[in-house]
């Protein structure tokens, strides 16, 4: 295979895939329902869904800090 010596194109991140722990969790059985209601992979859909509540929970308290009080 030729060395790629042009990285213009190349896209940063594309396939990275963070580590990802098992781990058991007590969840509502409504909760559960409703995820896999949406089809397969609803762990993923959990996931994504806490990651954005975590990116969510980040921007509102850099938001509260940069207000006067």
């Amino acid at each position: 295979m030729a060395e790629v010596i042009d990285w213009r194109g190349a896209e940063v991140g594309k396939f990275y895939r963070p580590p990802k722990m098992p781990v058991t969790m007590r969840l509502d059985a409504k909760l559960i329902e409703w995820l896999k209601s949406y089809g397969p992979g609803y762990q993923t859909k959990a996931n994504l869904l806490l990651r954005h509540a975590i990116s969510t929970t980040q921007a509102s308290k850099i938001t509260s800090k940069r207000r006067p009080v």
